[in-house]
């Protein structure tokens, strides 16, 4: 857990929070370098989607409580955003991401170094439990998704990066239908 920031108080911890600091114990255990958790933690989801928000945001129900979860690591053209127009390829990330993980799908959330950001959404690495699928790594291999790096939370940067760039590279998903930013030289 990082420090609490000056001047901010902080209720004690609640359920969703002695999870969160649980996975951090853990985190980094449960995922093969496969991108894929490992059997035990498969068979062991800690949160059920209740909605897909975009292609890059979900809700869960987790101990309880119902959280908005911001997938670590990628990012997906906006749909939501408000005062924001629908960007190119934005509805298909949202569908794909729905279909990877619909309503009730039980998953596996791993968390980096930061357990919120800014928003105060969850960020975490998402895993189905029912056969270990790497949500964050599926959608920009696919891509329906590109890798954005946000230090300190960079456990899987590398692997997001050279996914993304073999979707590119083949012109999979938004990069054969938008074109996009040369991110990588």
């Amino acid at each position: 857990m990082t420090a609490p920031r000056a001047g901010r108080a902080h209720p004690p911890l609640g359920p969703v929070a002695v999870l969160w600091a649980l996975l951090a114990l853990v985190g980094s255990s449960a995922c093969g370098s496969s991108g894929e958790v490992d059997a035990s933690a498969a068979s062991e989801p800690n949160a059920t989607v209740t909605r897909v928000v975009d292609g890059d945001t979900i809700m869960v129900e987790t101990g309880g409580v119902e959280e908005r979860v911001r997938l670590i690591g990628i990012d997906t053209p906006e749909t939501v955003k408000p005062g924001t127009e629908v960007e190119c390829f934005g509805k298909e990330a949202s569908s794909h991401a729905q279909d990877l993980m619909p309503e009730g799908t039980e998953v596996v959330l791993v968390r980096d170094v930061e357990a919120r950001d800014r928003y105060d959404r969850l960020l975490a690495y998402v895993y189905r439990a029912s056969d270990g699928l790497f949500v964050n790594e599926s959608l920009v291999a696919d891509g329906y998704a590109q890798p954005a790096t946000y230090p300190p939370n960079v456990e899987h940067a590398e692997d997001l990066v050279a996914a993304g760039r073999e979707a590119r590279e083949h012109g999979l998903g938004l990069w054969g239908r938008c074109g996009g930013d040369d991110l990588y030289g």
